[in-house]
C-alpha cells in the first residue's frame, strides 16, 4: 500500500496502476531518493540483498516515470541475464522500449513530451539529457527554483553558484557546458540543463 501511495504522489495519474503492477510482479525494493549530481535514478543488484531501484525526489512527473522505467528496464534485463550486461546496449535498449510502451500515449504524457520522447526511444541514451528536445520539453513541467536559472540560458563568461561553489560559464558541447571554477580555475564539465544562481 505504501509504495501505491508513493507512485500516485510522484507520477502522472494514468501511469500509477503500471508502475505499482511493474514493482509487484518482479519484486524489489523501491526508494525515493533526495537529489544527486551526477543521477536521476539507480539501478543495484547485490547478491543477497536483492535489487533495488531509487529516482529522486524532485523530478516532475514525466520526469519521474521515464527515469522509473528506465531503471526498471535494467531490472528486467538482469533478471533475463542474471547479470549486469552492457549497461546501456541493445538489450537495455529494448527493454526500455518495451516497458515504456504501455504509457507512450497523450493519456500520461502531454504531446509536448510525447514527440521528443518517442523520437528519442528510436535508440535511447543513458540519460534523456542526451536528446535537447526531450530535455527542453521536460524542463517545461519543472517549477523553477526562486532565483535559479538554467545553465544553458545564461551567457558565456557569466559568473554562478552552484553546489556552493563559484563558476565561469563557458562553451556548451553536447550535452554539457565546460565552466571554470573560480577558485581554482579548474575546467568542469556541468550538464547544461542544471538550475544554477547567477553570481551578485
Amino acid at each position: 500500500m505504501q509504495e501505491r501511495l508513493i507512485f500516485e504522489k510522484y507520477l502522472p495519474g494514468n501511469a500509477v496502476t503500471y508502475c505499482h503492477d511493474l514493482w509487484k510482479n518482479h519484486s524489489f525494493l523501491f526508494l525515493v531518493s533526495r537529489p544527486r549530481k551526477t543521477k536521476l535514478g539507480d539501478f543495484r543488484a547485490e547478491p543477497g540483498k536483492g535489487v533495488t531501484i531509487t529516482v529522486n525526489n524532485d523530478l516532475n512527473p514525466y520526469a519521474f516515470l521515464i527515469t522509473y522505467l528506465h531503471e526498471v528496464a535494467h531490472l528486467l534485463v538482469y533478471q533475463r541475464y542474471r547479470r549486469v550486461s552492457q549497461p546501456h546496449g541493445p538489450a537495455w535498449q529494448k527493454a526500455f522500449r518495451d516497458v515504456m510502451q504501455p504509457v507512450l500515449h497523450e493519456a500520461v504524457f502531454p504531446a509536448a513530451v510525447l514527440t521528443p520522447l518517442k523520437d528519442y526511444l528510436r535508440s535511447p541514451a543513458a540519460s534523456t539529457g542526451a536528446h535537447s528536445g526531450l530535455t527542453r520539453a521536460l524542463r517545461q513541467f519543472d517549477v523553477q527554483p526562486t532565483g535559479k536559472q538554467l545553465l544553458i540560458e545564461m551567457p558565456e563568461g557569466e559568473t554562478f553558484r552552484f553546489l556552493q561553489k563559484e563558476y565561469i560559464r563557458g562553451m556548451k558541447r553536447r550535452t554539457r557546458v565546460v565552466c571554470t571554477e573560480k577558485v581554482t580555475g579548474l575546467k568542469v564539465s556541468i550538464w547544461a540543463h542544471v538550475w544554477v544562481e547567477k553570481a551578485e
